[in-house]
């Protein structure tokens, strides 16, 4: 009996997405970046307003 013809190579990575893994860490990390310097200059102006 011989090994099964239709087995999936692992190697192939069949199911992984085509993605670019460098500029998915670059926008996430600027993008968290923007959001704290937004919330903290609005704190900022809020702390200025406030007192």
């Amino acid at each position: 009996m011989d090994a099964n013809p239709h087995a999936n190579d692992p190697r192939a990575h069949i199911n992984e997405e085509p993605r670019n893994d460098l500029f998915d860490l670059m926008n996430g990390f600027f993008g968290m970046f923007t959001l704290m310097a937004v919330i903290f200059f609005g704190m900022v102006i809020v702390k200025f307003i406030a007192g």
